[in-house]
């Protein structure tokens, strides 16, 4: 994909116990180790909700239920050394299967073949002196609307 173009994901939020499933990533550039809700991009004629169930099928082989609308976040960002700007659909849902909710490390494959590991962890597990969540402002959304 050329940095210039502007990417559409969708993103699903899987919560249990106060915790969100969330991937663990690492952009050796910088040094940096972070976390992101599973998902990815977005198909032509693919809605955001259908992109969610899709990818969480081909990365865990997991049956998502009951896929909500939660909010839409621009993330301009740099990954790699190579910008890159997303507009990520942000879906709440739910496993089918209650076995997902009972494992501390899930493992998957990317489409590239890239390994996945996803873990549970509480939102005050991110921010100041944490890794960060990402995509930005994700965070403060969950928080506000936690409230």
């Amino acid at each position: 994909m050329s940095s210039t173009q502007i990417r559409l994901i969708a993103l699903g939020v899987f919560q249990r116990d106060g915790k969100i499933l969330v991937m663990e990533g690492f952009d050796a550039t910088k040094g940096e180790r972070f976390y992101r809700p599973l998902g990815g991009g977005v198909e032509f004629g693919e809605r955001g909700h259908e992109t969610v169930v899709r990818e969480l099928q081909e990365e865990l082989g997991a049956e998502i239920q009951a896929v909500r609308y939660l909010c839409t976040l621009e993330n301009i960002f740099i990954y790699r050394g190579n910008p890159s700007h997303e507009l990520v659909l942000m879906y709440d849902g739910e496993f089918a299967d209650e076995a997902w909710y009972q494992k501390e490390i899930i493992h998957g494959v990317e489409a590239d073949g890239e390994p996945i590991i996803a873990v549970w962890k509480s939102l005050s597990e991110f921010g100041l002196d944490q890794p960060p969540l990402y995509p930005n402002g994700l965070l403060e959304h969950l928080i506000s609307s936690s409230n």
